[in-house]
């Protein structure tokens, strides 16, 4: 099975097709999910999706380029800029992008750019992996906060405003907190949002079943649905686990 890749392609010269033509000349070896937009559209996609590398294509690096670095210095995305300037490149380095392009875009230079921020995804998604076991949450309780290691956590699941957490104990804490704002917070630890209703430990996953989105079973035995939408970037997820 071929290495799952999500790309987003922020690019208002060509719609990305140059780009997604190189990507599947170049690295055969992957199989791309590819999201080409203008940077309005943009916005609302990044809002939903992480995707691993991010191709911003708007020739200089003004205040809506800025607003597209600051929003992925926060996660694991891979940011590689394509200018017709060497001035706009160095402004965007500054900005903390992974690497750049000049166009006209050489072979050369973008297979060594595309394999330098996969060696990057690889590094973090190594680290991310070890610091788990030694990280842990706060949750809040009427009396104050308890203090839960990560690798504990089986599941959350939502209900309405509140999220039930699940241990490995077999105890169950329930918080007055929605389940996006877990979500935030621990997607950087190997857990995935399979479900409106599921955020999962990918550490605690016992078996999927195959299906139009399939169903998890997890370490606690709960079989639990994979929404369709989800279905190939979570098993994309799976697949990359160390």
């Amino acid at each position: 099975m071929k290495t799952y890749l999500k790309i987003c392609i922020i690019d208002e010269q060509d719609d990305g097709e140059s780009i997604s033509r190189l990507l599947k000349s170049e690295f055969t070896e992957f199989e791309f999910s590819l999201h080409s937009c203008n940077i309005e559209e943009a916005s609302f996609y990044l809002d939903r999706n992480t995707p691993d590398i991010l191709f911003l294509n708007l020739g200089l690096v003004d205040e809506r380029a800025v607003k597209m670095f600051s929003k992925f210095r926060k996660n694991l995305s891979q940011i590689i800029f394509i200018t017709d300037s060497e001035a706009n490149a160095i402004k965007a380095i500054k900005r903390g992008i992974t690497d750049y392009l000049i166009k006209p875009i050489k072979k050369l230079d973008f297979v060594i750019a595309v394999n330098k921020a996969l060696e990057s995804i690889n590094k973090q998604k190594n680290f991310i992996y070890h610091s788990t076991f030694h990280s842990k949450i706060n949750i809040p309780t009427l009396q104050g906060f308890r203090r839960i290691s990560i690798h504990e956590i089986i599941r959350c699941e939502a209900d309405s405003n509140y999220t039930f957490i699940y241990l490995l104990d077999k105890t169950k804490v329930i918080v007055s907190k929605t389940l996006h704002d877990f979500e935030m917070h621990l997607s950087e630890y190997n857990f995935f949002r399979i479900h409106h209703k599921h955020l999962i430990n990918l550490d605690h996953l016992k078996e999927y079943i195959k299906g139009r989105g399939g169903q998890v079973i997890m370490a606690d035995n709960s079989v639990l649905d994979v929404a369709a939408r989800k279905k190939n970037d979570f098993l994309y997820h799976v697949e990359n686990i160390e």
